[in-house]
This record gives structure tokens, C-alpha cells and sequence, in this order.
């Protein structure tokens, strides 16, 4: 259970948005220019969530953990920005429940901001194209502030631009990055049982309550204290 909060912050990726078949798209074209073999989209999935320097590096290597020879490295990010500046939303979805839980939100009067890891230069567009990026008062990006997720900063930011205690805060997301930064920055936390947390159960992690939609956001907000 959760008590009702005053304000929601929602994570982009993996939470909102399946960016996967884009991100995918741009890494097996990167691979490809490096006379190297691609990755595909399974693969991708299970290597997306900590920022694209990081998925560049895992799909150079070909595992979660470890570092890629750093000239590759150098080699390899600039393509891949360059890929996915042209690629950002044109295979991106909604995941299925989103409007209508941002609907439900609207309607309810919570203050909603969007905290994200993905850079603005990226953020901003998919969110725009996608046709939810007036439903936020606040954009907070991966290189908006001098940390990003799972420090508290950017959540902290937000609660204090809306003029809310975090204790008073509610954050939506998919991983344990998400959960790491409630905790940190004092929120409760919400995640969706889809979306990106390298393979492994989001349960794992405790965060307060788990949905599979959110439609079923509602119900869950009602019933709070």
C-alpha cells in the first residue's frame, strides 16, 4: 500500500515507452558500420536502462558487464548518435494503458513531471513526437542536472519545483535504477512489471506496489490513505 501523493514523476523508457525497436534498429546499423556482427532486439532489451553510453558499450562487447577497448569505444558512440538522431521515435509505442493512466492522472489533479536518463536532445523529441510531452510541467533528462538516476538529484529537483516533500512524492518507473533513486531521494514507488530491468523481476527489487497497466493506476491511488 501506498498514501496518496501530492505529485508523480514517471520514467520514460521502459515505463511510458518501448523504445527497444528503435535503440535496436541503431545499434545493429552501428554494428554493422564497425564490420561487426549485430545484436538484434532480444539482446538489446536486456542491455537497455542505464543511459545509450552504456548500451553502446554492452553491445561492443556483447554482455551486460564489462568495458569495450576504449578506441572502439570512440569509434562506435558517434555513429550511434548520429543513428539514433534520425531514429528516435519512428519505431518507438506507447505501451498499451499508458493514455489512459496519464489521463486518469490528468483528471485527478497530480502535479506530473518525467524523469529520465535518456539525453534532453532525444528525450524531447520522442516525447513530442508521441504526443505526451504536454502532459508535464517539469522534463527532467539524463543531462539536465550533473547526476542522473539512481541518485536522488533529479527527483529531489522535482519535488522541490513543485514544492512538494518527498514524502509526499510518488515515482513511477520499471528498474531498480528507479527504485534506488525513490529510496535515496525519500519517495514511494510504483513499477510497471513490463519494461527494462536486464531480465531480472522488478519485484526483486521491493519497490511499495507493482502493476502490470496502468489502468490500473486509478484503483491503486484511490484505495490510498
Amino acid at each position: 500500500m501506498i498514501k496518496k501523493p501530492k505529485m508523480v514523476l514517471i520514467d520514460v523508457d521502459g515505463t511510458l515507452v518501448d523504445s527497444v525497436p528503435d535503440l535496436a534498429f541503431c545499434i545493429d546499423e552501428m554494428m554493422q558500420q564497425l564490420g561487426m556482427p549485430v545484436r538484434g532486439e532480444v539482446k538489446v532489451r536486456e542491455w537497455v536502462g542505464n543511459g545509450v553510453e552504456r548500451l553502446v558499450r554492452r553491445a561492443l562487447i556483447g554482455q551486460l558487464e564489462g568495458e569495450p577497448d576504449d578506441a572502439l569505444y570512440k569509434k562506435a558512440y558517434p555513429i550511434f548518435m548520429a543513428l539514433y538522431a534520425e531514429n528516435t521515435s519512428k519505431r518507438s509505442l506507447i505501451y498499451p494503458g499508458v493514455e489512459e493512466g496519464l489521463a486518469y492522472l490528468q483528471q485527478a489533479g497530480y502535479k506530473l513531471g518525467c524523469v529520465t536518463n535518456k539525453a534532453a536532445q532525444f528525450t524531447e523529441p520522442l516525447l513530442r513526437d508521441l504526443g505526451i510531452d504536454e502532459v508535464f510541467s517539469i522534463v527532467i533528462s539524463g543531462d539536465t542536472l550533473a547526476r542522473k538516476k539512481p541518485d536522488p538529484l533529479p527527483l529531489l529537483h522535482a519535488a522541490e519545483f513543485f514544492g512538494v516533500q518527498p514524502a509526499d512524492a510518488l515515482m513511477i518507473g520499471d528498474s531498480v535504477s528507479d527504485v534506488k533513486a525513490a529510496r535515496a531521494a525519500g519517495f514511494q514507488i510504483l513499477c510497471m512489471s513490463y519494461g527494462y530491468n536486464h531480465g531480472v523481476d522488478i519485484r526483486e527489487a521491493s519497490p511499495d506496489v507493482v502493476i502490470d497497466s496502468m489502468t490500473e493506476l486509478a484503483a491503486v491511488l484511490i484505495s490510498a490513505d
